[in-house]
């Protein structure tokens, strides 16, 4: 009996000791994953910095579109012509390279870049941060002689916030380096505001541009609370710390007019920031709120040219070096996909003109 129990205490203690030691490789491998985490972390925070900042030869990808197309409609002889032409194209950069390198003061052998830029524009202009970013890394490279293209679509929003992402192209015009903005859909209120500040705006045929007003609208529940016997409190500091509201009462006729004033203001400085980019156009007959499709909006001055972002970057290919930049996709949840992916049958099933 007493060997049964020392046997007992023998593994026991056995059993005690492996599982001290499985505790003490655990709070290691715990320790170093987290330490690995963490290193992992800040190198992924460096990228993310980054990822809106990757640039692509757009020049580069065309030429490879139109060898592709080249090889597959072109007869034998013709290709044989583009290929020696080719070759003397070649020949000749490589001589302006080698003598760009002799004299490194000399930069006209150098092509003017072109850098376009996206901007697809919300309710609160969130991508603002990110063509904040890209503009800043455009200015630390960009001369007088390149330019930049601004794809922009847009149907306005917040007025802060739209100012703020116009104000990141003031930038621009301040270093005095061109910028175009191609309008191929919509850049109303906001985006026009954005645009406004470009010194060429160009648009496809059927874009609207324009609606430069102010606009504030919302709900009163005030009655509804009433009906149902509900009393809303509300106390305030300062005569106009609150004019109109979504549940109060808004019957003071002080309070709206006081409410019509600040709408006015901001009218008048959306006014003012458009007539100081756009010396052009009449201010009095564009600003009254309305929008305008882009043939109709050139005769008005809005926009200064009738034709499509492909084309007109399509133009600058071969006088040109065209960087784009590549923005990271954020990636959708499985329910974000589900309901876009049954918004998108909705909307595609239906017949808009």
């Amino acid at each position: 009996m007493m060997d049964f129990i020392l046997d007992c205490l023998k593994i026991s203690t056995e059993v005690s000791f492996v599982m001290i030691l499985m505790f003490f490789f655990s709070v290691i491998l715990t320790v170093i994953t987290l330490k690995m985490f963490k290193t992992g972390n800040k190198s992924a925070d460096t990228e993310d910095e980054l990822e809106n900042l990757k640039l692509v030869d757009v020049t580069e990808s065309y030429e490879k579109i139109k060898t592709h197309m080249q090889n597959e409609v072109l007869p034998d002889d013709e290709l044989k012509k583009i290929a020696e032409e080719k070759k003397k194209e070649d020949k000749e950069a490589r001589r302006q390279q080698k003598n760009q390198k002799k004299n490194t003061m000399d930069d006209s052998s150098r092509k003017d870049r072109v850098f376009v830029l996206n901007f697809e524009g919300d309710v609160k202009a969130t991508q603002a941060k990110v063509l904040s970013e890209q503009i800043t890394a455009v200015l630390c490279v960009a001369e007088a002689s390149d330019e930049v293209i601004l794809k922009l679509t847009s149907p306005g929003g917040l007025v802060s916030a739209y100012g703020y992402a116009a104000s990141q192209l003031v930038r621009l015009r301040q270093k005095g380096i061109k910028l175009t903005v191609c309008v191929d859909q919509i850049a109303a209120s906001g985006g026009y505001m954005m645009a406004c500040v470009a010194n060429r705006i160009i648009a496809a045929p059927f874009a609207i541009v324009g609606s430069i007003g102010v606009v504030s609208e919302f709900p009163n529940f005030n009655r509804l609370l009433k009906k149902f016997d509900v009393d809303y409190e509300q106390e305030t500091a300062g005569e106009y710390k609150r004019t109109l509201s979504m549940f109060g009462d808004n019957s003071d006729p002080k309070a709206r007019e006081k409410f019509r004033e600040d709408l006015e203001e901001c009218h008048e400085l959306f006014k003012k920031h458009v007539s100081r980019y756009r010396q052009q156009l009449d201010i009095s007959k564009v600003a009254t709120g309305e929008h305008w499709f882009a043939s109709d909006a050139l005769k008005e001055h809005l926009v200064d040219e009738i034709l499509t972002s492909d084309d007109y970057i399509l133009s600058k290919i071969g006088k040109n070096q065209i960087f784009k930049f590549v923005e990271k996709k954020p990636k959708k949840s499985l329910l974000k996909k589900l309901v876009s992916g049954a918004y998108e049958g909705i909307v595609n099933s239906s017949r808009v003109m």
